[in-house]
């Protein structure tokens, strides 16, 4: 049975890392559904959290091989125990849209914000768990949507678990 997965690692922040680790997925015929990195508070290494659907012998493999690339220095599965995830988005809907009682209604519930507006449209910034965007994109009306850009999930693990070196 297929479970989505948040792995987040660290890796050197260095050039060409990104692709060998992308690289892996590929290769292997592995899907990402979402990629997110940036650098941490050490300017050497950047965290990159990867977003993947697989069983249980899948993500053990992708795990195992992401621990052989020489770049990446730590790995950890973030779906193994408690963890915080959010993701961003900003939708595009038209100023008729957004002025409507049920669109206002829905930004309220999702705790949406405006960012921009024109004489036509309007574009609003959502966080939260991937559910809630979804679900969010449901209540709005996929039809009623102009345009989307979502960043992707990012992750942390509960407590005292700590990805670092």
């Amino acid at each position: 049975m297929k479970h989505r997965h948040i792995i987040s690692l660290l890796m050197e922040n260095e050039a060409g890392t990104l692709s060998r680790v992308a690289g892996l997925f590929s290769a292997r015929g592995y899907n990402i559904e979402s990629l997110s990195v940036a650098p941490t508070e050490d300017p050497t290494l950047s965290r990159m959290t990867i977003v993947t659907n697989g069983s249980d012998a899948v993500i053990e493999q992708i795990n195992k091989q992401l621990n052989k690339l020489i770049d990446v220095v730590a790995v950890m599965d973030l779906s193994d125990g408690e963890h915080l995830e959010r993701e961003l988005m900003l939708v595009k809907v038209s100023a008729a849209v957004a002025a409507s009682e049920a669109f206002k209604r829905a930004m309220a519930v999702f705790q949406g914000r405006f960012i921009d507006t024109s004489n036509s449209t309007c574009t609003v910034e959502l966080t939260d768990t991937c559910v809630k965007l979804d679900e969010f994109l449901q209540a709005v009306g996929r039809d009623q949507i102009l345009e989307t850009v979502r960043t992707g999930a990012s992750g942390i693990a509960r407590g005292e678990r700590i990805l670092k070196l």
